[in-house]
Parts: structure tokens; sequence; C-alpha cells
């Protein structure tokens, strides 16, 4: 959602909730452990899962990370009159609960601060937290920081 700069200040501290609900299923945890190389049985193979404590497979706790993007775009505050916002890193990361495969997750975003990083600068910290429908205990808790900058977009945006 796109915020005049001076709304932004009134946005810290208040949860945003995304509404849909993301299902993990065998297939993208497969596809992410195909891309990543990652393929630990917990994730890929099904009947050695079943006899772990988990009783299933679980998504790679780094699979849940990179959803991030796709499941905070409908909730994500964005400052009126920015050009465009690079992903700026991380300054917290907890993954608390696994994410079996057939749960379901969507994310909760609290902006924590609204930095000037100069004159076209803009560096925005939130808490996002990745919920497990059912579960009491988040899949993660993360800080996640995002520079936003005005002017003009980088060649190839158009």
């Amino acid at each position: 959602m796109i915020v005049t700069r001076d709304a932004l200040a009134e946005f810290i501290g208040k949860r945003l909730v995304a509404d849909e609900w993301l299902e993990i299923d065998q297939t993208r945890i497969d596809q992410f452990a195909t891309v990543t190389g990652d393929h630990q049985f917990i994730h890929v193979d099904p009947v050695a899962a079943r006899n772990t404590p988990y009783g299933s497979t679980i998504a790679h706790g780094y699979l849940t990370l990179a959803l991030l993007p796709q499941m905070l775009e409908p909730i994500i505050l964005q400052p009126a009159g920015v050009a465009w916002g690079i992903n700026y890193g991380l300054d917290r990361l907890r993954f608390l609960n696994p994410v079996h495969v057939g749960a379901s997750i969507r994310t909760v975003s609290t902006l924590l601060s609204i930095e000037d990083k100069g004159p076209d600068r803009m560096l925005m910290k939130s808490e996002v937290t990745v919920e497990i429908k059912g579960e009491a205990r988040p899949a993660l808790v993360a800080e996640t920081l995002v520079m936003w900058i005005t002017g003009h977009q980088p060649a190839g945006n158009g």
C-alpha cells in the first residue's frame, strides 16, 4: 500500500496482517531443494521423514524466508514518490517452528522504524512474523530492512 511519508509514522507499531494463506506443498519443497542443493531427507523424503519427531517432511527454513516477498506484497508499506526499493537485509532472524508439508502460512508485519538515509533514500525496518495456520507458535520472526529510493529507476526497469 502506498502511503505518504508523513502518514508512514502513523503505522509504526501497527500490525498489518495478510489475508491470504499460502499452502506449502511437497512440490514447492522439492523445487527449493533442487535450486539450493539442500536435499536433506527431512525435506524431500516423505517415507523417511515419517519416522522423525516431525512425522512428515518439513519446509526448509530458508524456503519460508524466501517466500517473504510474495507473502508481504499485499501488506507492504511503500512511501509515496519512491522510484524503487531494495531488500537491504535482516537485522535478526529466528526459525521458531517447522512448517510441515500441507501447512498454510501467512505474514504479519509491524513497522518498527523509518530512518532518513540522505536526500533520496529511506530505510524502513519491520518485524515480520510468518504464522502457521492452526498453530500458536510462528514459523519465523525476522527484522527486515527495505531501502526505498527516490529519483530514477535503474536501467532495464521500464
